[in-house]
């Protein structure tokens, strides 16, 4: 167990960063695509870039929230995480269809700040009791 707590930092950080991505890119592509049209014909503008993210974020969140559940014995940590996960996945898959575009884009900047919570309140806890990892 000692060897996957010890890579919880960096999970956490890269989770964090694929989250906000996740965020970002919902949030400018619209932006972007008016002013460079030929964004939407990348992969960027591109509904798969976006599963893909999520693809990304829910194997890495599950690790590193457990691990870290377990370490610190603190559940907000994967509660915050699991709320995140799930709204993440909702708005990806139903979003545009039940919310329309401006209420998918508001579940995803929820999803993916709740996980970046989540994870952030990890790492700081790690940090706080200056762990081994």
């Amino acid at each position: 167990m000692k060897t996957l707590t010890a890579n919880t930092p960096w999970m956490d950080k890269l989770a964090i960063s694929t989250s906000m991505l996740c965020a970002v890119h919902c949030l400018t592509l619209p932006l972007l695509l008016g002013f460079a049209p030929a964004l939407g014909t990348t992969i960027f503008g591109q509904e798969s870039f976006h599963t893909l993210l999520l693809w990304l974020v829910i194997p890495l969140s599950l690790v590193a929230l457990t691990l870290g559940c377990r370490a610190h014995k603190n559940v907000a940590v994967m509660v915050l995480g699991a709320f995140g996960i799930v709204v993440l996945f909702l708005a990806a898959f139903f979003g545009h269809d039940y919310l329309g575009e401006v209420g998918e884009r508001i579940a995803t900047l929820i999803g993916a700040s709740a996980i970046a919570a989540g994870h952030l309140r990890n790492y700081t806890l790690c940090r706080r009791v200056k762990c081994d990892h």
